[in-house]
């Protein structure tokens, strides 16, 4: 299988190209170097349904154990998830079904996160044990801290705990061999750069949300100036009209230059910008719960954007955050700024 990458746009970043493999998909997917050590695949299978312009959709029924086990079957090598999605025990549960079946543990990277109520030094590791326990593993690959923003547990007061001390739970918890690599979710430039000039331990990986109208060049410049992978979430971004908020800007999966872009090559318009981001040197994290999409999703590296449509893709980037969380604006480690 060919897998062509435009190793400029990389700026340094390293493909492992002998990555995971599964014969049965007969798919190889590429990973990025970790700074910690190991490799992490550029693909995962996300495992939160996200909102809709009605609010948050809700897990019904096994959806999730489901699409874990036709990711598994189609060839991903990553599953990310975090305790706060409520969905951990069913990732697990497909995770079992497929090692029972000779699937391999260490040719699986699974990512989880630590929520906001656990932010105390002293919960880290007890949170991570019971998501351990949810997803019937002995360890992650990688460990984030969801928000930099302390909360209690009922999560709706806002806690004062700094994200430091949380850091140094992370950092027992990897001592531990709880996860073999801990990293952040939402932080932003100023708090990475807190965490660097402390002296503690640098974070492998930062996910962000990242698609075709948020593509923070600056912060993803930063990023691969300190060696952090940068993982992205909400890769689609507005793309689908049922999605998108009434004050989404362009584009949308009809868009005809992208749906020009997909044709040529005989892709989705998703799977376009999905490419797109991988250009870019991202980790990307599409979800769903459907067996075709779900396949559709990782079949991205035997085509590659020319320098025009790469840039034409670029010129979408307008800053348009579709997750603002705009409820914790008040907390000071709030990590976004307000328009």
């Amino acid at each position: 299988m060919v897998i062509p990458f435009a190793m400029d746009k990389w700026a340094g970043f390293l493909f492992c190209l002998s990555a995971l493999c599964f014969t049965s998909a007969e798919l190889i997917v590429p990973t990025l170097q970790l700074s910690s050590g190991g490799n992490i695949p550029v693909v995962a299978l996300g495992t939160w349904l996200g909102h809709r312009p009605k609010g948050k959709v809700v897990q019904v029924t096994n959806d999730t154990e489901q699409a874990v086990i036709y990711a598994l079957e189609a060839g991903y090598t990553h599953i990310d998830t975090a305790y706060k999605y409520g969905i951990e025990d069913q990732v697990g549960r497909a995770l079992t079904k497929k090692f029972s079946e000779g699937l391999k543990r260490e040719s699986i990277f699974i990512t989880t996160k630590l929520w906001n109520s656990f932010h105390e030094r002293e919960q880290v590791v007890p949170a991570l044990r019971k998501s351990l326990e949810n997803l019937n593993l002995e360890y992650v690959d990688l460990y984030l801290i969801h928000w930099p923003i302390a909360m209690f547990e009922n999560d709706t007061l806002l806690d004062n705990v700094d994200f430091l001390d949380t850091w140094r739970g992370m950092i027992d918890a990897k001592k531990l061999g709880l996860t073999k690599s801990i990293g952040i979710s939402n932080f932003n430039q100023e708090q990475i750069q807190r965490i660097i000039d402390s002296g503690l331990e640098k974070p492998s990986a930062l996910q962000i949300e990242l698609n075709l109208n948020l593509q923070q060049p600056e912060l993803f410049k930063f990023c691969r100036e300190n060696d952090i992978v940068v993982m992205a979430y909400t890769p689609f971004g507005s793309l689908f009209p049922s999605k998108a908020q009434p004050d989404a800007p362009p584009p949308r999966i009809d868009d005809e230059r992208l749906v020009g872009i997909a044709q040529k090559y005989n892709k989705t318009v998703p799977q376009v910008a999905l490419r797109f981001l991988i250009e870019l040197g991202a980790v990307v994290l599409p979800k769903s719960v459907h067996k075709e999409r779900i396949e559709q999703n990782i079949q991205l590296f035997d085509f590659s954007l020319t320098p025009e449509e790469f840039n034409l893709l670029k010129s979408f980037d307008t800053g348009y955050r579709t997750l603002p969380q705009t409820k914790w604006s008040k907390h000071p480690d709030y990590p976004f700024q307000l328009a």
